[in-house]
């Protein structure tokens, strides 16, 4: 696939980028790989802020905290705010918060931040079945064990409703792609013999509209590095969407996606925002 060529800074009318009022993007695989910058990042995401483009930032990794993920960019040369971040777990506390009553117990399996985010809507995050939670909210963390999977089996087997923040079977990494909360998710969908109630990330399109409904945005373009999360998403929300192929999906799998996971443009790397659109589509991509 021939590389994009980026335009200049006062932006075309045929360039990608023109006609949206915001971009919102994925952070794995698109903006950085762990802690290091994805190469053209910090140069993309400068030039839509000289362009005046806004930017949000949605993520289905429940890890990490909405501050700390502002934090990382910022880091990375990607100045962005907290309240430009919007994250599965923050998502997944919301939504609960709304279910249950204050103080409710919820048996948290994943990482402080998620434990963090419930105790912040006035839940109670609790770690053993013993505390009868009313909830089960799982979500990916890098210490998750069969100890924490077990907790939530029993509790779950006892009553307790199931939710997990996304769904992902691989998280992006220097190394390649690691296994992500959704195989997680499968481990513990094994021993019960069945699937979490609710699925709050990717590829449900929530994170996506309120992105665009709290920056009055009516035509977002979604920019992501998996077609069965962010490009699902994307279409399910009606927006345009761009697949970079610095992450997890790559052409072979633009080929054989079914319509629900195609992109409407395909790149190489963020410089791909500022190509024209006529040779970045779908079709242009897969010749």
């Amino acid at each position: 696939m021939t590389r994009p060529v980026a335009g200049p800074t006062s932006g075309r009318v045929t360039e990608v980028i023109a006609g949206h009022d915001l971009v919102i993007f994925d952070l794995d695989g698109v903006l950085y790989l762990g802690d290091q910058v994805v190469p053209g990042a910090t140069e993309a995401t400068k030039r839509l802020r000289e362009l005046g483009i806004p930017a949000a930032y949605a993520t289905n990794n429940a890890s990490r905290l909405a501050r700390d993920v502002a934090a990382l960019l910022t880091s990375l040369g990607i100045p962005a705010a907290e309240d430009e971040v919007i994250t599965s777990s923050r998502a997944s506390a919301r939504l609960l918060a709304q279910r249950l009553p204050a103080g409710a117990a919820v048996l948290v399996v994943g990482a402080s931040a998620l434990e963090e985010e419930v105790r912040a809507v006035g839940l109670r995050p609790v770690a053993t079945a013993e505390d009868a939670p009313s909830v089960v909210l799982q979500g990916y963390g890098p210490d998750v064990g069969w100890k924490h999977l077990a907790e939530a089996s029993v509790a779950i087997r006892a009553g307790a409703s199931w939710v997990a923040t996304n769904a992902d079977r691989t998280l992006p990494s220097p190394r390649g792609p690691l296994p992500g909360n959704g195989s997680l998710v499968a481990a513990l969908a094994t021993a019960l013999g069945r699937q979490p109630d609710t699925v709050v990330g990717k590829p449900d399109p929530g994170l996506f509209v309120a992105a665009a409904r709290e920056r009055g945005a009516s035509r977002p373009l979604v920019v992501g590095d998996r077609l069965d999360t962010d490009i699902e998403g994307a279409v399910r929300a009606g927006m345009d969407s761009l697949l970079v192929l610095t992450g997890v999906s790559q052409l072979a799998d633009v080929r054989a996606a079914a319509p629900e996971h195609r992109p409407t443009y395909v790149t190489e790397d963020l410089s791909g925002l500022f190509a024209d659109r006529d040779r970045v589509t779908v079709e242009a991509a897969l010749g």
